[in-house]
């Protein structure tokens, strides 16, 4: 069995030559931009890439409506709240103007039993 013989500067030079020219081959061999195959298959990743977009903007289309949707239930909610404020404080207002009415004319009942 021979042992192993470490390529030399020429070996070397002609292995780099025929890797090159393999490249070079399979550089040729590939089709060209105006192939037949070539464009078929760019026009299929164009129609893929416009349905993207198209589903891309119905995803935001509905993501705004569902913003709107939920903007317009807060603010009705805050509409609501402010509404029951407004009632909460009115009928504090009522009801501490009914005691001061009560108390009132229990005064007066006073000061017309002492006359």
């Amino acid at each position: 069995m021979s042992g192993f013989r470490e390529p030399g500067f020429s070996d070397r030079q002609k292995a780099a030559q025929e890797a090159r020219k393999n490249l070079l081959n399979k550089f040729k061999s590939q089709p060209g931009p105006d192939d037949p195959a070539v464009v078929a298959k760019r026009a299929e990743r164009e129609a893929l890439a416009a349905k993207r977009a198209e589903a891309k903007a119905a995803r935001d289309t509905e993501k705004a409506e569902q913003k709107r949707l939920q903007e317009e239930a807060a603010a009705l909610e805050a509409a609501r709240i402010a509404r029951e404020a407004e009632e909460a404080v009115a009928k504090a207002a009522e009801a501490e103007a009914e005691q001061k009415a009560k108390r009132d004319a229990r005064y007066a009942a006073r000061k017309a039993k002492r006359k």
